[in-house]
């Protein structure tokens, strides 16, 4: 029976909440899923920057410069 509320009784009164939990969820996940693509781009900040030599390093490993091109870069970089 309808108690004079009709059909408006708990579900207006907690139905809000409901809803903000719906919503406070969506935000956070759609929050979530920006993180973790940020996070799969590459550097984030945390750590420290290369340095000339570990850059030099890395594209003579890569075979990008020969020996005899590393070893000259490398010399500037000591002096």
């Amino acid at each position: 029976m309808m108690d004079g509320m009709g059909t408006f009784g708990w579900g207006m009164g907690f139905g809000w909440i409901f809803m903000l939990l719906f919503w406070a969820l969506i935000i956070l996940g759609l929050v979530a899923i920006a993180k973790w693509l940020m996070g799969n781009t590459g550097n984030t900040g945390s750590s420290a920057p290369k340095t000339a030599q570990q850059i030099l390093k890395e594209r003579y490993a890569r075979g990008e410069i020969d020996r005899q091109e590393f070893e000259q870069k490398k010399r500037d970089l000591e002096q």
